[in-house]
Order: structure tokens, then sequence, then C-alpha cells
């Protein structure tokens, strides 16, 4: 679990304005979902043979004995609240997003933390491929305005319905059978519980015996080869390059039909930005209506993670519009009074009064270091004569103007 600091958010925030933007052009509404939920939420949705609920899960008694749990992901949460407050009962558009850290007691490595930041998105009460449509184009849209859409890859599969996978899972188990003295201790617990699970196992020896496993596609009706295919042909229209990964399976239960990940080569093995897909039974599920839905989640770190090896991101930027120094304590209320009518009226502008017990020269070359635009030095001798010194640390140009004066020269420099 890690801390971050100002340096390190200037990317983060860079990140997360463009995909605030994004969402909210494809109209989008924020949702804040509380940390804790019941366990037994996580247990019912996500289910009990899921690495994640058997192995993963921050789950603690409150004081009365209830077991609560650290969300380990966003999408149970958000279909728990809807369902809780009948948000579904309105006509309105149920299309929301929601960002914040999740939960996991996974090993760490390189983009896989035990608290890691997530953007989650979900629709719900459309059932056609119109809208797996749109969340692929949606996302393919924040890869471009990111700029890092050259380097990562759509890999997209069907897993068909639940009873569909219910058949695979028996010829699988069937298959796997044959070789379970092969298989590591991983795959032969996974055999026993969750078997799709193997099929997207990194031991290279597992999916060189996978190569003659039944295929998932085999066993899925034809209504979902229909619309995987309709869905197919309309992301192919739109000019986007996809992958058809049949092992891609998704790691928990409550997935059906359209899933996929958006890729990336340059992150090693925790290659995966972006995933998600249908959850058409999880409202029922969980005790609600029968509801279909998708989404998708951004893995935050591993985002700027991938932006930082393509060096897509300039950390030039003005720390600072305006650096504000005062030479003596009694011009101190000046610079204060100077701020705050300037705030007054440029809202935007991020202004700094430099408090600290310093000489002109040093004070000078912080405001230099802030990469601030303009300095403005207040002296109790000159202001007595109506004027502040501005100077344009960038050309290296000074003047001298009164308050009014000043005021209209921010407009210059800012248009603000």
């Amino acid at each position: 679990m890690h801390d971050y600091f100002p340096e390190q958010l200037k990317l983060w925030s860079y990140i997360e304005n463009i995909l605030k933007e994004v969402l909210t052009s494809y109209c989008y509404s924020e949702i804040r979902l509380p940390l804790l939920e019941k366990t037994q939420v996580f247990k019912r949705a996500i289910g009990n043979v899921t690495d994640v609920v058997e192995k993963e899960m921050y789950s603690f008694k409150d004081r009365k004995g209830n077991s609560l749990t650290l969300r380990p992901e966003g999408t149970v949460g958000c279909v728990r609240a809807i369902i809780q407050n009948g948000l579904l009962q309105t006509k309105k558009n149920h299309r929301f997003w929601y960002l914040g850290p999740m939960f996991r007691y996974e090993r760490p490595q390189m983009g896989r933390y035990r608290q890691f930041y997530q953007l989650g998105a979900e629709v719900f009460g459309l059932n056609t491929e119109d809208i797996d449509l749109e969340i692929i184009l949606l996302t393919n849209r924040l890869w471009k305005r990111i700029g890092i859409h050259l380097h990562v890859t759509l890999e997209i599969n069907s897993i068909g319905s639940r009873i569909d996978r219910i058949q695979y899972k028996k010829a699988l188990v069937f298959f796997l059978k044959k070789y379970e003295h092969l298989l590591d201790e991983d795959c032969k617990r996974r055999l026993h519980t969750n078997p799709l699970r193997i099929l997207d196992s990194k031991n290279k020896e597992i999916q060189k015996i996978l190569q003659d496993a039944p295929l998932l596609n085999e066993y899925i009706d034809a209504t979902s080869q229909i619309y995987f295919k309709n869905l197919c042909n309309m992301i192919s229209s739109h000019g986007i390059k996809y992958i058809h990964n049949p092992k891609l399976v998704r790691g928990l239960d409550y997935y059906n039909n359209t899933v996929f990940e958006w890729k990336s080569d340059k992150l090693g093995s925790q290659n995966t930005i972006c995933a998600g897909g249908r959850y058409d039974s999880l409202f029922e599920d969980m005790g609600g209506e029968n509801t279909p839905a998708i989404g998708f989640a951004i893995g935050i770190e591993r985002l700027i993670l991938l932006v930082k090896s393509l060096e897509v991101f300039s950390n030039i930027q003005e720390e600072v519009n305006i650096y504000i120094i005062f030479s003596e304590e009694k011009d101190k209320n000046s610079a204060v009074n100077l701020s705050e009518e300037i705030r007054n009226l440029y809202p935007k502008l991020k202004i700094f009064i430099n408090f600290f017990n310093q000489n002109i020269k040093k004070q000078l070359k912080n405001a230099i270091n802030t990469l601030a635009r303009i300095a403005i030095l207040i002296d109790n001798k000159k202001m007595k004569r109506g004027c502040f010194l501005m100077k344009d640390l960038k050309k290296r140009k000074e003047y001298y103007l009164s308050k009014s004066e000043i005021i209209v020269k921010i407009k210059d420099f800012f248009g603000k």
C-alpha cells in the first residue's frame, strides 16, 4: 500500500481528468460507494471458489460480530447500491462511474498492489450488442485521448451463458484429469473448484497441455454465438482491431457472454490495464430483479505505469501561475489582499504567496523553480507611488504597474 505525493499526483490528476471528461461525454454519472460491504455480499456475488473470495479479501468482524470486507472490486457494491436504493424503478439513464481504492491480499509486484485504485463504469438495463460496442468505443477513445492507443490491444471472447459453462466445465475437467499429475499445485486446486481459471494460467507447461483441450466456444449456444459475431463485426466496422482469445474467461463468477481485456506488452506479466464484460445474472443473484448489465474497470496504477513507460506526459507544468513576493513583514497584508483580489476575478489561477523569511533573490529563485509565469514584488516604498513590480519569468521582462494595470495584464498573460 503506497503513499503518493504531489509530484507523482500531477500525472494521476492529468489521467483522471481525461477519464472523467470522456465518461461525461458519453453521459455517465459519478456515484460514490462505501469502502466496506458485508462479506456475504461478495461471497454471494463473486463466488465462494474464486481466488478473490478464497485468498484475497480483507475481511474482519466489527464490534457486533458482523463480518465486513474491504471492497476487492467495485461492481458488486455498485449493484448492491442500485438495488438497495431502488434506482432501477426510474426510467432515467443508468450509466454510472466511480473511482477509488480497492483492496486485495495479493503478492505485491509491479502493477499489482494490495491497495490499488480503479476507475469503474457500469451500465444497467440494456441487453443488445449496441451497449457492448459503446463500452469498447468509449475505452478506445480513452486510450486515444491519453496517447497510448498504439500500445494497447483489445482481446475479446464470449463465455456464453451459465448453462453453457456448466457443460464446458465438465468437458474441461474430464480432459484435464488425464494430465492431473502434470498440473501445478494452483491448477490442481482449481481443477476441483474453478476449472475455467486454469485456462489463463501463466505456466507455459500448462498452456502446452491446454493446446489440445476442448474450447469453450464449442459449447456456447447459437444465440450467444450470433450475439458475439454481430458485436465483433460492429467493432471492426469502427476500425478497432481486436484479438478473439477463446481462453479469456475473467476471474469472477458473475460474468456471462461478452468479456474483454485491453492489454499492453509494455508492462510485463501484469499487462491488463482494463477489463470487463457482461454480468446479466448478477442482479438476480443479489436479490434484485432480472436486469442486464455490462461494465469495465481500469487499473489506475497500471495505466500510470504505461503512460510513464511511453513518456507521453510532460511533467513541465506550472505548479504556480502567479508568485507573490513581499520584501518586509509590513507588506504581508498587501500581498494577501492582492492575491484575494486576483482570485476573485480569476478563480482558476494558482496563486502562491511566499511567507518564508527569505531575501528577494532567494524568493525569485523559488518562483522560477515552481515554473510560475509571473512574479509580483510588493515593496512598501514603491506602493506609496502606486506601483508593483511584475516580472515575466519566461520572457524576462519587467513592468512597473498599478494594481488596476496588473489585473488587466494578468488577463493578457492567461486569458482567463
